[in-house]
């Protein structure tokens, strides 16, 4: 069926006006306050359903336009646009003084790219821009998520190896994009982002980064297990950190979840093996049980 018959615009149609929508708004950039939070991470770690359950609180605002239904930019790892195009992703000071005078409380604006947390210059760039920013993190068992990583993109049909080859092969791959990423301010590496399975679910380094760059106490950090088990709890959480009343979730879902057959043990015990003295150390660092391989549940 046409677009013209499904009542859809032609492509080059949807085009030009969503470029005229991104011009006004940037133009009007001015108008737009910078968003008080971001999700940065970790990816096919909850972070899309987390998301999606903060905008459905009144006092979360949506991205602009609300209709495109867009939940980061990914600004900090490359947009390529200045800072007048990543504000115009946000609401306007009037929009925001109505909702909060109809609400009866302060209302807020953000965005979730689950790739900020492993770009290594995304931390440095975020604060230039969002130094009060609150960071909401979702970390979860480094094994699942690398698998779940490589089901995404072959499912994505970017990825043609098998798990095994994929993860033999991501040192090879990824030789070199991280000091490339830091030379040139304008370099992005689809390998990097797309093809670091297990690098990244070795969140120890890159949250020294972010730690560097932001205070401890605008983080909040949970465990993606916890927020697959209790999504409520977790939201609860979330919502307090931003300084946002309660709100009952309703027709709780998972976003951007795929069954597909289970890892296989071999292969899951040579992961846990390798990734477990980072596990105790990143609970070490954080002071809490991670409840995965290698996570010490005596860790201060």
């Amino acid at each position: 069926m046409s677009a013209a018959a499904d009542g859809r615009l032609p492509a080059p149609v949807s085009r030009a006006a969503k470029q005229a929508v991104r011009g006004f708004a940037t133009a009007t950039s001015p108008l737009r306050p910078a968003p008080e939070f971001l999700v940065i991470g970790a990816k096919r770690g909850g972070t899309t359903s987390m998301y999606n359950y903060l905008l459905r609180h009144p006092g979360v605002l949506p991205m602009f336009p609300a209709a495109q239904k867009i939940k980061g930019v990914h600004h900090f790892t490359g947009s390529g646009h200045g800072v007048a195009w990543y504000r115009s992703h946000f609401a306007t000071s009037a929009t925001r003084r109505l909702t909060e005078r109809r609400l009866g409380h302060r209302v807020v604006t953000g965005e979730g790219s689950p790739y900020y947390l492993f770009h290594p210059r995304a931390a440095q760039r975020a604060s230039a821009v969002l130094p009060d920013a609150r960071i909401l993190l979702l970390l979860r068992d480094p094994v699942d998520r690398a698998y779940s990583h490589w089901k995404e993109r072959v499912r994505h049909g970017a990825e043609t190896l098998s798990f095994s080859e994929a993860v033999e092969r991501e040192p090879e791959r990824l030789a070199g994009e991280h000091e490339r990423l830091l030379a040139d301010d304008r370099y992005t590496s689809f390998a990097h982002e797309h093809h670091s399975y297990v690098a990244q679910g070795l969140y120890l380094e890159p949250l020294r980064e972010w730690f560097r760059h932001y205070p401890r106490g605008q983080f909040l950090i949970l465990r993606s297990e916890d927020f697959y088990a209790d999504p409520q709890h977790a939201y609860d959480r979330a919502l307090s950190f931003l300084g946002l009343p309660s709100f009952a979730l309703s027709g709780i879902k998972k976003w951007n979840y795929h069954p597909a057959e289970e890892l296989s043990a071999a292969t899951r015990r040579d992961l846990q093996a390798r990734v477990a003295d980072h596990n105790r150390r990143l609970s070490e660092l954080l002071g809490i049980d991670l409840g995965w391989s290698g996570a010490d549940a005596s860790a201060p």
